[in-house]
């Protein structure tokens, strides 16, 4: 065992970056509902048909998937070829959406689970293969659609089912951003990664204080870690929360003595307007973040209108087979810190 090895972890669940990788391109490509949302200007694309021209609701998000993965490769002007790793995920059962996106495309591919938290993980990951001198470019990308979630985790459309207040709309949209090592751009420098935590919330419908949690212990562990209080980051931001997670994480955070409510925000609060799109608690799903997080808040650092911002993208560790055998909901969350410095 060589002891002079110079290990990057720093606290319990954190890593610093010696090499921070720079997020050079994103993409973002979203449903009609999400285009007429408050973030529309944002998006890079909005489909006019959520089906995107397909014969299924799958087939129309492994479609956007894959558009948002060459566009941003395109966007950074490389190729195809010149990409070393794809790290992907989505919540269709066994990673459908990502897979198929893949079956097209030359590159290595990682397929990662971790629900709607997927896309801070794969940029997690996919910072950590830079900085460990395993790759030059990477990608990290993540899906969602509305009505494909839908008929796999609750009801088909057709079915009619009333939703629930506290219910969250699953967001019809992807996210890729391109990591490499060089140029002026914002750049990944910890990673927080999340543990497990499950209250005993059993209502599926309640997405949002399943996952607080989870949000509430990495964020607190991050600023444990790093030594960093909540105004160092201009914006803090949650993946999937929407308004009830949102509520409840920020309470129980002041009780671990972290005050967040100046600078936090949620991409499932604002994603939609929920007084009159009809979202109830707002966006959740893999797509929320990825296309928030893509569109929304990295358009704002290039222009630096931000310069810091930590992203935790929050997963409900859910099956329909989970909740059919009365299983309470365990939740995750990882968190990415991103700063631009010249």
């Amino acid at each position: 065992m060589n002891n002079n090895i110079k290990l990057k972890k720093i606290g319990k669940q954190t890593v610093k970056l010696d090499n921070p990788p720079k997020i050079i391109a994103a993409y973002s490509i979203v449903g009609p509902k999400e285009g007429e949302g408050p973030l529309g200007s944002y998006f890079d694309e909005i489909l006019n048909d959520d089906l995107f021209g397909k014969e299924s609701f799958e087939k129309a998000e492994s479609e956007m998937l894959y558009t948002a993965i060459t566009a941003a490769i395109n966007r950074g002007k490389l190729k195809e070829e010149d990409i070393d790793y794809l790290f992907a995920g989505d919540l269709l059962n066994q990673l459908t959406s990502s897979s198929f996106a893949a079956r097209e495309l030359n590159i290595p591919f990682f397929g990662l689970y971790g629900a709607c938290s997927t896309m801070s993980e794969s940029l997690s990951i996919a910072s950590m293969m830079i900085d460990g001198g395993f790759a030059n470019y990477v990608v990290a990308a993540t899906s969602s659609h509305f009505s494909a979630a839908e008929r796999q985790f609750r009801f088909p459309l057709e079915y009619g089912s009333q939703r629930s207040p506290l219910a969250q709309w699953t967001v019809t949209g992807a996210g890729a951003m391109l990591l490499g090592k060089e140029g002026n751009f914002p750049e990944v420098t910890h990673v927080t990664t999340g543990v497990v935590k499950d209250y005993g919330v059993k209502d599926a419908n309640n997405m949002g204080a399943a996952m607080a949690p989870a949000a509430v212990d990495t964020i607190s562990m991050h600023f444990k870690d790093t030594g960093r209080t909540p105004d160092y980051y201009d914006v803090i931001v949650t993946g999937d929360l929407g308004k009830v997670g949102k509520e409840i994480t920020g309470k129980l955070l002041l009780e671990y003595g972290y005050d967040i409510r100046s600078n936090y925000y949620d991409c499932g609060d604002m994603i939609f307007d929920d007084s009159i799109q009809n979202t109830d608690s707002g966006g959740s799903g893999c797509g929320c973040s990825a296309v928030v997080s893509t569109g929304h808040f990295y358009k704002k650092m290039i222009r630096k209108e931000i310069r810091s911002m930590l992203l935790i993208s929050t997963g409900a560790l859910m099956s329909t087979t989970s909740s059919l055998q009365g299983e309470s909901i365990p939740g995750i969350a990882h968190a990415v810190a991103i700063e631009f410095k010249d």
